[in-house]
């Protein structure tokens, strides 16, 4: 017992918590929250609960779970997390009053994830997180921070729909998630102190809730913000934060962002600010290995991402004010996600000479706008380039235009468009297209060009081969 005291304290001052203990008791303590955690005279956790301020303390399996186990980093983790929740600065009165707005932002978001919706595509937890309103919402309890999940490319999710909390964090790689949480800052905003959702809801012609203009309601003027901590880190251009401050009209604090190209962020991740700072090579080589079918190289020439367009900076945070700016900010951020997930499958280690020699087929990849990338490829058997331009309207449009081909088809640009929005991989999409177009020139006349159905048919085919 005194052994995993000593544990607990050790953590709960890492923290930056309180603790103390009476008899068989420990209390991990915050402000606005604790942990009691009651111990068994051989140091074996009985039970946990968690109290948040103003509540009565409620059972948590999840941490008993970790404790029970000795799994002592992620309960570290967890309790820092439970502690950036609810880390609120300020006196008494102020910490309550952001408490209690937190609270009621938290059962809006709950109730409008609740809501009957129209599309179909959200009749499962997975269509949720990619389309949903709010995304795939993990109810907020004592335990655990309201989290949202709301991006995950198709070839990375889970193959069925039954989603949990332990089911996500197994692919917490993939899935682009959000805590919901308190941001201070030296400028006040005007917060609500009740939901905005009239009771009973009403809906719009899409089913969507209609919510009151916060100056309806009760709220106060604050000196704090409703943040989206996104986990991981999105790299995210400067037009689309701009767009954030438009929806939200709070100006998005730009000023400790650390620019840098698109590529570079999505190679480098969350880098320290010297390797940020490192110029591009004159051109960027990339080389990926495709199952049973050899390697592809790609080339990012310098001279097209270190244009202005194409600055970026990684977004740990996303400010807003009111609960109907979640929905617009997801969806920014869900485009944004497809077309890093489409350029990040063209980025592996710079490979070296000799790796590169040996590659059948060499693509360059440059950016066209913002959302869009034209990958340019030598045509089979020809002397000739073709280009296929990948344009990504949202993330649910995703469409392929075809240049330069000698055979020019819609139905060939129309299967290209089926089969880059099943894999969201550049070197599968090029190595299907590739494929295509020797058919074609080698079928005699009468063989029609592939359909949309039989792009949907190869589906399945197309995802198992995604490793690459």
């Amino acid at each position: 017992m005194n052994n995993m005291k000593s544990r607990l304290e050790m953590i709960a001052k890492q923290q930056g918590m309180g603790f103390h203990f009476i008899e068989a008791t420990c209390y991990l303590t915050a402000d606005l929250f604790y942990l009691e955690v009651l111990l068994l005279p051989s140091g074996e956790v009985q039970e946990v609960k968690v109290a948040s301020h103003g509540e009565h303390p409620v059972p948590s399996n999840s941490i008993l779970h970790l404790l029970r186990s000795n799994n002592f980093a992620d309960f570290s983790v967890r309790l820092g997390e439970l502690f950036a929740q609810y880390n609120i600065p300020g006196d008494n009165e102020t910490k309550s009053k952001l408490l209690t707005s937190l609270k009621y932002l938290w059962k809006d978001l709950q109730q409008i994830s609740d809501l009957p919706n129209e599309l179909k595509v959200c009749e499962t937890q997975m269509g949720l997180i990619n389309d949903g309103r709010v995304g795939f919402l993990m109810a907020g309890e004592q335990d655990y921070p309201l989290s949202l999940y709301f991006y995950i490319s198709p070839n990375d999710g889970p193959k069925n729909s039954d989603l949990s909390f332990k089911k996500l964090s197994e692919f917490k790689a993939a899935v682009q998630a959000a805590q919901v949480t308190i941001g201070v800052r030296d400028v006040t905003h005007k917060l609500q102190m009740t939901s905005v959702i009239s009771q009973p809801p009403r809906l719009d012609n899409q089913g969507c809730p209609a919510l009151f203009a916060l100056s309806e309601v009760p709220n106060e003027m604050l000196s704090a913000w409703f943040l989206l901590r996104l986990k991981p880190p999105i790299p995210v251009l400067s037009s689309f934060i701009e767009r954030v401050g438009q929806i939200t009209d709070v100006t998005v604090p730009v000023s400790d962002l650390q620019w840098a190209p698109l590529p570079k962020l999505l190679i480098k991740g969350s880098a320290s600010a010297s390797s940020l700072s490192e110029p591009l090579d004159k051109q960027e080589i990339f080389t990926v290995l495709l199952p049973d079918t050899g390697m592809h190289t790609y080339i990012l020439p310098e001279t097209a991402w270190v244009a202005s367009t194409q600055r970026a900076a990684l977004m740990d945070s996303v400010p807003f004010t009111h609960p109907a700016h979640v929905s617009a900010i997801l969806e920014l951020l869900r485009h944004q996600c497809a077309v890093n997930t489409l350029l990040s499958s063209c980025l592996t280690p710079r490979s070296t000479s000799p790796a590169a020699s040996v590659c059948d087929l060499h693509f360059e990849v440059r950016p066209e706008s913002t959302t869009s990338i034209s990958v340019t490829f030598n045509e089979p058997h020809t002397d000739s380039l073709a280009v296929l331009l990948v344009n990504v309207s949202n993330p649910r449009q995703i469409t392929c235009k075809l240049f330069g081909v000698g055979l020019p088809d819609p139905s060939l640009e129309e299967y290209m468009s089926t089969v880059v929005k099943s894999c969201m991989s550049i070197p599968v999409t090029m190595r299907t297209l590739y494929s295509r177009i020797e058919e074609i020139a080698t079928a005699p006349l009468s063989t029609s060009h592939p359909s949309t159905t039989e792009a949907q048919n190869d589906h399945s085919s197309l995802l198992m081969d995604t490793d690459g």
